[in-house]
């Protein structure tokens, strides 16, 4: 009997480590643009509805302020995905960094600047000598200016380029600044705090092209392909369901995210990046499908304002190769 007994201990250990390797996940860790917020939802619920490990992921969230950190995470090794706006992309690529988009987050522009009723700013051609708040000058936001100023025959050095932080409207309320370019969820947190009647000039009518991409070295996109495939596969069906349940997710929020005490505040923003996620593409090819043609024209556009001096090849620096197709997309 203690024979048997010490046989069946030996075997349970051997065991042991086949059992747990084939339960572990393979980490992938996202560097983000933001904090831990309430728009990035579908990356802060695994604990809770697990798309990730589903898809064998231990998913990690690494804050940043702006696109450029998310770049620069990925480019130290501390990330391996960025969650990035293309003119942080495009800026790295003419610096030589090898680089590839592998699935469009937000095919829709979120960008926007904002102005009060009483400046009577309404083109863009008004901002001329005004002082501008960005998030950062890492920020899609700063770029987003720049876009918009090129379209009216201005440049950065025609305006004062003031740093406000995050979805920050208060340097705009107390008038240390003229305006101030934000996202559409930055203009609602920014109403939802007081802030008057405003004029909002969209980027997206100058630009319409996509406001964030997920980015990878591509050392690790010949390397982890899989990983890739399937961290993608986990956040297409955290997008899908933030789009199908957008009342749990804004509950889920509550708890997940740093800036989500306010449950209907949180639905508004949820509508928001649910409504910038689909596009005309995504409902032909899925979710994450990237416009190729209009991420050129904006690389293009980049390019004519001095922001990259490279003419940049978007078909090289893109893959469809990771991306899961049409399974649970809703529509």
């Amino acid at each position: 009997m203690h024979t048997l007994h010490r046989r069946t201990l030996l075997a349970a250990l051997l065991a042991a480590p086949f059992a747990a390797r084939s339960q572990r996940l393979e980490k992938v860790t996202v560097a983000g643009w933001s904090k831990p917020i309430t728009e990035v939802t579908p990356l802060l619920v695994d604990a809770d509805k697990g798309f990730y490990r589903a898809q064998g992921i231990d998913l990690a969230f690494v804050p940043g302020a702006g696109g450029g950190d998310a770049i620069r995470n990925i480019l130290s090794g501390q990330a391996d995905v960025a969650f990035t706006d293309p003119g942080s992309f495009f800026a790295a690529l003419d610096k030589g960094e090898p680089l590839r988009a592998i699935y469009d987050i937000y095919p829709q522009n979120v960008f926007n600047v904002v102005s009060l009723k009483s400046s009577g700013i309404t083109q863009a051609s008004q901002l001329k000598g005004k002082k501008i708040g960005v998030y950062s000058l890492a920020s899609g936001t700063r770029q987003a200016l720049q876009v918009l100023l090129h379209g009216a025959g201005l440049s950065e050095s025609d305006v004062t380029v003031v740093v406000t932080g995050v979805l920050n409207f208060a340097p705009l309320m107390q008038g240390q600044v003229d305006a101030t370019a934000a996202t559409d969820t930055g203009l609602l947190v920014g109403r939802r705090r007081g802030l008057p009647e405003v004029n909002v000039l969209e980027v997206g009518k100058v630009l319409p092209a996509s406001s964030d991409l997920f980015v990878v070295r591509e050392a690790v996109f010949q390397s982890r392909r899989d990983a890739l495939q399937r961290f993608l596969r986990g956040y297409r069906d955290a997008a899908a369901w933030m789009i199908a349940q957008p009342q749990e997710a804004a509950q889920l929020a509550v708890k997940r995210a740093i800036d989500g005490t306010d449950p209907a505040l949180n639905l508004e923003i949820i509508q928001l990046r649910n409504a910038a996620s689909v596009s005309a593409l995504t409902q032909r090819q899925g979710l994450g499908a990237i416009d190729v043609d209009a991420l050129q024209r904006a690389a293009d556009t980049y390019r004519a304002l001095g922001l990259v001096q490279q003419r940049l090849d978007m078909r090289k620096v893109t893959s469809p190769d990771l991306l899961p197709g049409r399974r649970g997309e809703p529509g």
